[in-house]
């Protein structure tokens, strides 16, 4: 018998496939392996074949990007097909405050902060500090008595700087930098013709080779071992190329990443000079924090270089179809959290020769205008010509769940206990990758078997969902309004009642509050919109039409409303809540349409099963629940 199995990973299996072969072999016809000396050489073949096979295994995973599992092994396949990780960024606060020099017999004309360190945060008991920096000189005139120091940006961490000589006659001339955690984007790069030489020319930090003329001042990064960076200059080809001798001065913030956001509290532990060479130490007022600190990110995880490496090498720094944005919107914009792009050939009515990308910030529900257009300007040099460029706001299609848990009381404390494990289980849920995105599916079967399975005292449930839009109105102004489902609407009532709800607001020219309903056409499809006003548990008609809705489509729409004030609003801004019943249990987030499960407004009641817990084996009490949303018991939102 040969020994054909060389993988095997199962000791006893490798053992046993020893013995074997040698029991077929005449020489050892009746040894007994087991009792003996023949065993140990034996257990020392088979450790030694198991090492060599888990080594072999390993080995054979690190090569491929999909199987690797250690961090070098992956940015250096990551590395072969020109991508660069995400590297630790410091997070960044904005404060303010003011010098005062009614104490000074002159006055001086400006002073300067210094680069460096400026503040510290004000730090709880038992927390760690931090640190701010600036890393330039911030210089203000003096007006009057005092000088203002507005909306300085400070970024957590500490400046460090090295110096490194390139020999190209040593075996390893590269110039590593000695410490991990920096923040690249904060690196500055002088190189001087010798040590003798003071100053020296900046050098500019690129990401392709569109920048890289024969004798410009510029280098790339990349990431080597220990999640340190590497600096590489040009060959007088693609850049300008070092010469022997020369000094490379770097500087850089070495930060903590993600675990800097949040601070909103800092004393000022800066420098601070006259235009006449005086250390300012009094007059310093308290400072102001005018933006906690934000954006500060771990360095790029193994799971998402396994991501977006191959799509960022698929797109060959072009944009030409939406996977290619998708791609490349996050290495120009590293504060996008989730990024859909879509021709406008897929919207109806068609807008073709446009691109349209929704994305969602890390730190906020929404882009700046400001953003938006730097974003517009960068991802040009990437475009196809002639391709208009559209970056539009996420919209976000909100899920609620009124659930009946059905339940043995024997089998649990309480209701109330029982309640809160479902609660609790359906947060795990809404938090999880497979909610919180574009093109994410609310999966029905799979929440109504998680409630089943929150504890053993469940019998069943019966879960109605419905899905809303809030709706940021503006207010005083005549407005048309587009509320997109992505999802076709359940017709739930033909003739009286709604088949929407909507939270209040009031109308220039109609009095007291007004709510949204809907009155379908005969064929079904398509209906109008109408305005009413409820009086007691009775509605009133106020507007016979104020815009029309499709069924099928998903789609409401507002036209020529001069809205006054909203009941509700969000982060201070006036929303109407919109819901509608989808026509099917399970929802897709489409295009722009960001799908969250809202449990905040959901509702889950625990009712007793009367006949699982044999307290009416008959069933004739047995409280029943609707399968249906049903709006007709409530006709607006509260």
């Amino acid at each position: 018998m040969s020994l054909v199995n060389f993988s095997n990973l199962d000791f006893s299996q490798i053992k046993k496939s020893i013995i074997d072969h040698l029991k077929s072999n005449s020489t050892f016809t009746d040894y007994d392996f087991e009792g003996s000396n023949l065993s140990v050489l034996i257990d020392t073949l088979a450790y030694n074949t198991y090492i060599a096979s888990f080594n072999a295994n390993m080995v054979s995973n690190e090569v491929f990007i999909d199987s690797a599992t250690l961090r070098e092994n992956v940015v250096s396949l990551a590395r072969n097909i020109g991508y660069v990780p995400r590297p630790k960024r410091a997070a960044r606060a904005v404060i303010s405050f003011i010098v005062s020099f009614d104490q000074f017999e002159t006055k001086p004309v400006t002073v300067s902060l210094k680069r460096g360190l400026v503040a510290i945060s004000q730090a709880n008991v038992g927390s760690v500090t931090s640190t701010f920096v600036i890393t330039d000189d911030v210089i203000v005139p003096v007006v009057g008595n005092t000088a203002l120091f507005a909306d300085v940006e400070v970024l957590e961490g500490v400046i460090v700087e090295e110096s490194h000589t390139y020999d190209p006659e040593v075996r390893d001339p590269r110039i590593i930098l000695r410490n991990p955690n920096v923040d690249t984007t904060s690196l500055k790069v002088k190189v001087r013709k010798s040590s003798t030489i003071s100053g020296g020319d900046s050098f500019k930090l690129i990401n392709n080779l569109f920048e890289a003329k024969e004798d410009a001042n510029i280098f790339f990064i990349q990431e080597v071992q220990d999640q340190r960076y590497e600096l590489i200059f040009g060959d007088n080809i693609f850049g300008k190329a070092l010469e022997s001798g020369n000094v490379i001065d770097v500087s850089y913030v070495m930060s903590n990443g993600a675990s800097g956001n949040g601070i909103r509290g800092f004393s000022f532990a800066g420098n601070i000079i006259d235009n006449d060479g005086r250390v300012i130490t009094e007059g310093i007022s308290p400072l102001e924090t005018i933006a906690p600190a934000i954006f500060g990110e771990d360095i790029e995880s193994i799971d998402s270089i396994k991501k977006y490496s191959t799509k960022v090498y698929q797109a060959q720094n072009r944009a030409v179809t939406s996977a290619d944005y998708e791609a490349i919107v996050p290495t120009i914009y590293p504060e996008a959290e989730i990024v859909s792009a879509y021709g406008g050939e897929t919207l109806d009515p068609p807008e073709y020769g446009k691109v349209f990308i929704a994305i969602k910030p890390k730190y906020s529900q929404f882009m700046t205008d400001l953003d938006k257009r730097n974003l517009v300007t960068n991802i040009r040099s990437y475009a196809v010509t002639g391709v208009a460029i559209s970056i539009v706001d996420m919209k976000f299609l909100y899920i609620e769940l009124e659930s009946q848990v059905y339940f043995d009381p024997a089998k649990i404390s309480s209701a109330s206990a029982l309640q809160s494990l479902v609660v609790d289980n359906l947060n795990s849920y809404a938090s999880s990758s497979e909610m919180n995105g574009i093109g994410t599916r609310f999966k029905y079967s799979k929440v109504s078997n998680l409630i089943d399975n929150t504890h053993r005292s469940v019998e069943s449930n019966i879960t109605n969902i419905q899905m809303r839009r809030d709706i940021v109105t503006t207010v005083n102004s005549v407005a048309t309004y587009e509320i997109c489902f992505g999802n076709p609407i359940r017709i739930l009532h033909e003739q009286r009642n709604y088949n929407i709800r909507s939270s209040g607001f009031t109308v220039d020219g109609i009095e007291g509050v007004v709510y949204l309903g809907d009155i379908p056409s005969d064929d079904g499809n398509e209906g109008k919109v109408v305005a009413f006003r409820l009086t007691g548990e009775n509605d009133t008609q106020v507007a016979r039409q104020v815009g029309t809705i499709d069924y099928d489509k998903g789609e409401i729409m507002l036209f020529n409303l001069q809205i006054e004030s909203t009941v509700k609003n969000l982060n201070g801004s006036p929303v109407i809540e919109i819901s509608a019943s989808p026509d099917s249990n399970d929802i897709i987030g489409l295009q722009d349409l960001y799908l969250q499960l809202d449990i905040s407004k959901s509702d889950v009641n625990a009712i007793v099963d009367r006949i699982s817990s044999g307290s009416d084996l008959s069933g004739a009490t047995y409280i029943r629940s609707s399968s249906y949303f049903d709006f007709a018991e409530n006709l607006i939102r509260n």
